[in-house]
């Protein structure tokens, strides 16, 4: 287990799934947040949800749910990680490990494998075989918090992986691809 808070990322609009709040998409019977949530939870130290819609069925899992410092304007996932951070703080937790809310199959070793490469570096993140990143996977230490709120006050680009490659984060190579539910199309192919 790692000292971190474990935040599940649900907080946007879900323009890929029809406007659905894609966390509490059925899979397998239950929402895609509860499959994400028991996959962290032997993890890290805490989890939480950061969500911006549907706050009393996100709390109904079983976790703190916090809302973007703007909810109103879904910025994305650079403002749930605002959110992590913050949480994380609250919660007296120096890291936050953010995780998409669509990724139900997320492995039960990735926490320790972040962890484990982090080094000096503020953050870390995954990559993939393809050489892809994975900023919706990825370790963030709390410090990077005024950073990070600076960006956001600013107007300019909101690439989660721009910035953090931008603060130097440390890389996980992963020997697998990291499944996401992202679209309805994945989703019901996922159900077969």
């Amino acid at each position: 287990m790692i000292p971190a808070l474990g935040l599940v990322l649900a907080g946007g609009r879900g323009q890929r799934v029809g406007g659905a709040d894609k966390g509490l998409l059925p899979w397998q019977g239950r929402p895609l947040a509860a499959w994400v949530l028991d996959a962290l939870r032997p993890q890290v130290t805490a989890v939480a949800i950061s969500a911006n819609r549907h706050l009393d069925a996100y709390a109904a899992l079983g976790a703190p749910v916090f809302r973007d410092a703007d909810p109103e304007a879904f910025e994305g996932p650079m403002a749930g990680l605002r959110t992590a951070l913050t949480a994380a703080e609250s919660a007296a937790l120096d890291w936050a490990w953010i995780v998409p809310c669509d990724a139900p199959l997320l492995p039960g070793d990735l926490g320790a494998a972040l962890w484990a490469a982090r080094g000096d570096a503020a953050a870390v993140m995954a990559r993939t075989p393809d050489g892809r990143l994975q900023p919706t996977h990825a370790l963030v230490q709390r410090r990077l918090l005024p950073a990070l709120t600076q960006t956001l006050s600013a107007p300019g680009e909101r690439r989660l992986g721009a910035w953090l490659t931008a603060q130097g984060a440390a890389l996980v190579d992963w020997p697998t691809p990291l499944s996401n539910f992202n679209t309805a199309q994945a989703l019901a192919d996922a159900a077969r």
